[in-house]
């Protein structure tokens, strides 16, 4: 167990002794565990003081956390979460931030804000997030990890606080591919598509438009790297109506957020931090009209992906649209850099399918990711090709 927190990482409950095997394929690893996750012995907290003082100690740990243990990971401590993990931002009004330890005056991004700062820092070798609307791939992005969004029912979330249940999905972060791998391995089973070793590359032109202009710059020269070894993508428009898709999301995540913890919510007049109570009372609003609609728009997105993508395809795209925003950046600002990079961030959300965020630049010293988006149930062979994505993408044009 941790006792040194330079980056506010870690949640300081009292220390219980958890379990771990001492062999296995992730044997030698630590592991921090997003604090929305049961882990027998401690509390779970969903970063708000009012779930934590009613939670109790948990007597079961999470399925997903348990594979982890079973596999040899020794777990180090949970970490911090934005409020009811309703926020890309990393900020939490009652608890504090974690810092960005590979760019401390700029946001962690969140919700798995304390997991991505605590391997970021090398306080952990797994970190252990959730990935709703952005909440693992765009700290990956933002702290230079490795990061996914698995396909959406892949892996168990038994015993960990819901957000949105059409939506919510386990992931984690590592610092190198190798890791990131190993615990796929351990909690992907058999992929149900197999990527073939080099597959059909699609270059989404109309995301990489929603970078802003030295981003895109930058993303665009990291493709051009990888072509001598992956190939040449294909230049491909990804979606018809962005605008359409963001509030497809939206109001999809909002219903399903509200009935998730409106009643509560409503019962302890629960105090909520800035954006998050902004949040959920536009969550509150949101017509059945607007949810048909938005029902609607997922399920033809879908379906265009489903035939854009195939059995063999992968979308290339920014994670986000920038490097993290600066924590001195006021509220307004964070909440439009949060709806800027929710539509990029919907897609994986909408469709279900796994995502990949690729360490692979940096802008004025912070970093950025690529992020590379695979048919549903591609998850295995998608993190194996993210891998050599990695690697072909150091490699520098002469």
């Amino acid at each position: 167990m941790l006792f040194d927190d330079p980056f506010r990482c870690f949640v300081p409950y009292p220390q219980a002794p958890v379990k771990h095997a001492p062999t296995g394929p992730l044997a030698g690893l630590t592991l921090a565990v997003k604090d929305l996750y049961d882990v027998k012995g401690y509390p779970t907290g969903a970063g708000s003081p009012l779930v934590l003082a009613q939670s109790g100690i948990k007597a079961k740990t999470a399925p997903v956390v348990k594979a982890l243990l079973e596999a040899g990971a020794r777990f180090v401590g949970k970490t911090h979460t934005d409020e009811l993990a309703f926020s890309l931002n990393g900020k939490n009004a009652h608890f504090g931030s974690p810092i960005n330890p590979a760019a401390p005056e700029r946001i962690t991004g969140g919700s798995s804000s304390g997991s991505a700062a605590a391997v970021a820092g090398r306080l952990a070798d797994i970190g252990l997030g959730s990935d709703t609307g952005g909440s693992v791939r765009a700290p990956a992005s933002y702290c230079g990890l490795f990061g996914i969004r698995p396909s959406h029912g892949r892996i168990s979330l038994k015993r960990t606080w819901p957000l949105a249940d059409s939506f919510d999905t386990a992931g984690w972060f590592a610092r190198d591919g190798e890791v990131f791998a190993r615990v796929g391995e351990v909690l992907l089973g058999v992929d149900k598509v197999s990527l073939p070793l080099t597959p059909r590359l699609l270059l989404a032109d109309d995301l990489f438009a929603q970078a802003v202009p030295e981003a895109e710059t930058i993303l665009r020269n990291v493709v051009q790297r990888i072509v001598p070894q992956l190939g040449e993508p294909e230049t491909v428009k990804a979606v018809r109506d962005l605008d359409s898709l963001y509030w497809a999301f939206r109001w999809l995540q909002g219903r399903e957020a509200w009935a998730a913890d409106g009643a509560l919510i409503e019962r302890l007049a629960m105090p909520l931090g800035p954006g998050v109570a902004e949040r959920f009372a536009f969550s509150k609003a949101i017509s059945d009209a607007d949810h048909a609609k938005g029902e609607a728009v997922r399920k033809a997105f879908r379906t265009r992906l489903s035939k854009l993508l195939g059995q063999d395809g992968v979308l290339i795209l920014p994670t986000v649209p920038d490097i993290a925003p600066l924590v001195s950046a006021p509220e307004d600002q964070l909440d439009d850099f949060r709806n800027r990079a929710l539509r990029l961030l919907c897609l994986g959300g909408l469709s279900g399918f796994p995502q990949v965020s690729v360490p692979v630049a940096r802008r004025e010293g912070a970093p950025l990711g690529l992020s590379l988006l695979g048919p549903k149930g591609s998850d295995k062979s998608l993190i194996a090709f993210a891998t050599r994505f990695e690697r072909a993408a150091r490699v520098r044009i002469a």
